[in-house]
């Protein structure tokens, strides 16, 4: 690798951060490591990295509340990690912007193997955005290149699932997308997500959407996102 991509690590425990450094160090990255919540936004502004391993239960602040004020304003990318195996913290984690979670115990090689698809993936879809800025349909619009979605020109706050999700709809208006389609295209690393959460980021979606709607003078109470029965979803 001749450029060092630096990956932060958040964990209290201090032999699970030692094993996660030696690991993405062997793999060429260059590695901080915090041990306390309540460190890392300055953390992050004193040397920001490109992506962030984030450990939900902190001394200081927890993992989730910090990935909450991440997302306000950056698209930094996020694993976190957590003792927690119901997936309700899991979804909580991802519709606060998270792009992985992994449970412990874990192997370490395949924590460095999902660092390296989120860096692969966030690199395509950058060099995406340089070639295509935006995708329009109806009174929605997408920002390619700032993650950003508009709606009758009133923004609308995405979480990243959100945003890619709206993304492949809108690429092929009026397509039948089934789940697996969309779980492809929002999770490039292959990893088990459930019809359930597909259909709870669909709608949150729509939620965001509607609510945005009613607060323009178009009042238009059709949904944009329509559900096709034992199918999937399509824009239309």
């Amino acid at each position: 690798m001749n450029i060092q991509l630096h990956i932060m690590v958040v964990e209290d425990e201090a032999d699970i951060a030692s094993l996660l450094r030696d690991y993405l160090e062997h793999d060429g990255y260059r590695v901080s490591v915090h041990h306390n919540g309540s460190t890392v936004a300055q953390a992050i502004a004193a040397d920001p990295p490109d992506l962030l391993i984030l450990d939900v239960m902190l001394p200081g602040e927890d993992g989730l509340s910090l990935c909450r004020q991440i997302r306000q304003s950056s698209d930094l990318p996020i694993i976190m990690v957590t003792a927690r195996v119901d997936e309700v913290d899991r979804l909580l984690g991802l519709e606060l912007g998270a792009d992985d979670y992994v449970c412990k115990p874990f192997l370490p090689r395949e924590v460095v193997a999902r660092v390296r698809s989120i860096l692969r993936r966030t690199n395509s879809m950058a060099q995406q955005a340089d070639s295509s800025e935006q995708l329009s349909y109806q009174d929605v619009t997408l920002n390619l290149q700032t993650f950003r979605c508009t709606l009758n020109d009133q923004p609308v706050e995405l979480t990243k699932v959100e945003f890619r999700l709206l993304q492949a709809l809108m690429q092929h208006p009026g397509r039948v997308y089934s789940r697996d389609a969309l779980m492809n295209t929002c999770y490039a690393d292959n990893r088990v997500v459930s019809d359930r959460t597909i259909d709870s980021h669909i709608r949150n979606l729509r939620r965001k959407l509607s609510a945005s709607t009613q607060a323009t003078s178009t009042g238009n109470d059709d949904q944009l996102i329509q559900s096709i029965y034992g199918m999937g979803y399509r824009l239309g």
